[in-house]
């Protein structure tokens, strides 16, 4: 059972985020949850590891442990990817592991393009990103600046700050941006798009 992480070319720098997936053989769950405590230990000294979560079957995972672990570049998440050490766990996985895992990873920018109805979409250019998100920046503070700020006389600057950062995100993250990347979606995903009609 082998898996392997995509690479972006024009990425290289930037966060890795990989998540996988696996659905346990039933009774078989307490030797798993001993091999993610001694896989977790084996990434844990490679260099740029960033912290590793673990979400444990639910109705949201449909049934499967969700492994979530992040790397501070491409270079360092493509050295465990590609290391004896992972290899030698993923072997004792047999028998314990239900099927395939299923893989996605994610780089820098493209965490606020996720398009699921595209088959491993591959990110849109980093050029179009950045445009995007700038429009998007730009008009979401410069919005909460109008409306906000007058509200918050008196407050010390970093608590100002502080709540036009936290507002940003979330709105960001949770309603913004899918929504723009599903109206984007032609111009963002062109070719992919076309590829899959």
């Amino acid at each position: 059972m082998t898996d392997h992480m995509t690479h972006h070319r024009d990425t290289d720098n930037n966060p890795v985020t990989i998540s996988v997936s696996r659905r346990v053989v039933p009774g078989r769950e307490a030797e798993f949850e001993d091999w993610i405590r001694g896989i977790a230990e084996a990434a844990s000294h490679f260099e740029g590891q960033q912290g590793l979560s673990i979400l444990r079957p639910s109705e949201k995972t449909g049934g499967r442990y969700v492994m979530i672990y992040r790397f501070d570049n491409y270079e360092h998440a493509a050295a465990w990817e590609t290391s004896p050490e992972r290899s030698e766990w993923i072997a004792k996985l047999e028998g314990i592991s239900d099927g395939d895992a299923d893989r996605k990873s994610e780089t820098g920018l493209e965490v606020w393009f996720d398009m699921p109805e595209i088959p491993a979409a591959v990110p849109p250019p980093r050029h179009k990103m950045a445009v995007v998100l700038i429009v998007v920046i730009f008009a979401l503070v410069f919005a909460l600046q109008v409306f906000l700020v007058p509200f918050m006389t008196g407050w010390p600057r970093w608590a100002q700050t502080l709540s036009i950062v936290t507002i940003q995100v979330v709105s960001m993250t949770y309603l913004i941006m899918p929504i723009i990347t599903l109206l984007l979606k032609p111009w963002l995903f062109r070719n992919q798009t076309q590829a899959i009609k």
